[in-house]
């Protein structure tokens, strides 16, 4: 998440005082006890992608819960309502969350599907994106339901299962359901998110061969989980060449030569023996590529840093140059695209994947959070440039591919629904915050009318994506008492016409 430019500072707002609202006395007394059973029930839904079983499973507990706590509920394909009715021919205001979690790996440390609580702190994949926030939804309607307090809208809450693969749900499902007016994701951060950065990736790709002669040579490589998780781990193994004439040192002593090099803090690394060859493995640490990528550690640059210059020529020196070249900072000036945007600041790039194909070929994927002032087409054609300059500068062969499809998301900061959400923040946290520009991809961009809106709080590290993510429990109950007084404004007064709008 990035802060808005100087020039928004004004339209946070003023601070109030901080008062226990009745419905946030009403949730902590009655509701919040709810909040770590019902989170660690759904923790334990493995829903990564192609795990239909756990999507179907989590649904009907999504389903069974609702009707539980007295809602209206349906099943609409991969889309879940969960309804709080107002009157009749009411207005309808969305709540929209993911079940769907990012894929995980053995580097964890604690179970990421056991949906633990150690010392106030939920563990495991989806606590903070986008279990938490599922939960948080449910128990906020069921206080706002049982308070009495005269609604002027129908509140329906709408839980997708694809937003972190292939991401066509709602597509699916506006094709036969008719969009709230108007909605709120709960899927980024408070108080309100009012442009979000274009989700592209650059793709690079060769074969392993090699155009020179040396006593080790690269056989396998390998870096990352998914393009959206800032890699904290990459792996090469070097094997000896059993050709005549070969040049460069043997194993023992390469390996030694390595270890007499360093790599960035919070980055370690370790060489460990292969038949005829040795395995190098960087260390670093997991991060959502948009929206905490600072937070990381790439592991993948890691390695270019560490070896790029002790491989023959040939194709994995060429990828770890590009990944070595594309990692020089977080804002891509390695790629020539690191020009600020007035308002959504640089782009976000992250070398995260380096996978083997079934073509025979190694792919290394670039994550790209692009901005207005470059994406589309325009940054295709900018980054394949890139490349051809690159071959032409190294003898290289990578073959430019990628995804470019996604456009910046951008709301004007003076619209109606904006100032609401600002003033409904500072009033149940007693500060003003500024609106934010998040380098993460949202439903807002899938739904009409739609802005993110919370569940993190400005100022933290996002530790969605993560390895080990986890959220405090007192967060998740602040941020039910945040989402209490906006729907408190919102659901109970008079309709807001255009809400997007000034």
């Amino acid at each position: 998440m990035r802060n808005l430019r100087p020039a928004l500072v004004a339209l946070a707002g003023v601070g109030f005082g901080l008062a226990q609202s009745p419905l946030a006395t009403a949730y902590r007394l009655k509701e919040a006890p709810r909040m770590g059973p019902l989170l660690s029930e759904v923790l334990r839904f493995p829903t990564v992608a192609g795990n239909e079983k756990a999507r179907l499973d989590q649904q009907a507990w999504v389903l069974k819960v609702g009707k539980e706590l007295g809602f209206t509920v349906r099943e609409a394909g991969k889309v879940t309502e969960v309804e709080l009715p107002g009157p009749a021919g009411a207005p309808v205001i969305g709540l929209v969350v993911h079940g769907d979690v990012q894929p995980v790996d053995d580097h964890w440390t604690i179970p990421p599907f056991a949906g633990e609580i150690r010392n106030g702190i939920v563990l495991g994949r989806g606590a903070a994106d986008d279990k938490g926030p599922l939960v948080q939804a449910l128990l906020a309607l069921k206080v706002l339901q049982d308070s009495g307090k005269a609604r002027t809208h129908t509140l329906r809450l709408l839980v997708g299962s694809d937003e972190e693969s292939s991401n066509l749900d709602f597509a699916e499902y506006l094709k036969d359901h008719k969009a709230p007016d108007f909605s709120l994701v709960l899927d980024s951060e408070f108080p309100v998110v009012v442009g979000e950065k274009a989700w592209n990736a650059l793709t690079v790709e060769t074969e392993m061969g090699e155009r020179e002669n040396r006593v080790l040579s690269a056989t396998r490589m390998e870096s990352g989980l998914t393009a959206s998780i800032v890699p904290d781990q990459a792996t090469i193994v070097l094997s000896e060449n059993p050709r005549l004439g070969a040049v460069g040192l043997p194993p023992a002593e390469f390996k030694g030569a390595i270890h007499r090099k360093s790599v960035p803090p919070g980055v370690r690394f370790e060489t460990q023996d292969q038949r005829a060859g040795v395995q190098i493995t960087t260390h670093g640490k997991a991060a959502h590529a948009g929206v905490n990528a600072p937070g990381g550690r790439n592991a993948l640059v890691a390695l270019a840093h560490l070896l790029v210059d002790e491989l023959p020529a040939g194709g994995a020196k060429d990828l770890l140059a590009f990944a070595k070249l594309a990692g020089q900072d977080l804002k891509g000036t390695g790629l020539g695209i690191a020009t600020a945007d007035p308002v959504f600041g640089f782009p976000t790039v992250v070398p995260s994947l380096l996978k083997a194909q079934e073509n025979g070929k190694v792919r290394l994927t670039i994550n790209i959070r692009s901005t207005p002032t470059l994406s589309g087409e325009a940054l295709k054609a900018h980054l394949f440039k890139q490349v051809a300059d690159f071959n032409a500068r190294t003898g290289a062969h990578l073959e430019p591919g990628g995804f470019f499809g996604d456009t910046p998301l951008a709301f004007d900061p003076k619209g109606k629904l904006v100032k609401r959400l600002l003033a409904s923040y500072a009033k149940a946290t007693g500060k003003a915050a500024h609106p934010a520009i998040s380098g993460g991809g949202t439903y807002a961009k899938r739904i009409p009318n739609a802005i993110a809106f919370g569940m993190w709080f400005p100022g933290k590290p996002y530790p969605g994506h993560d390895v080990d993510e986890q959220v405090p429990m007192e967060d998740l109950h602040k941020g039910v008492e945040v989402l209490l007084e906006t729907l408190s404004d919102l659901a109970c007064g008079a309709p807001l016409a255009e809400p997007l709008k000034p």
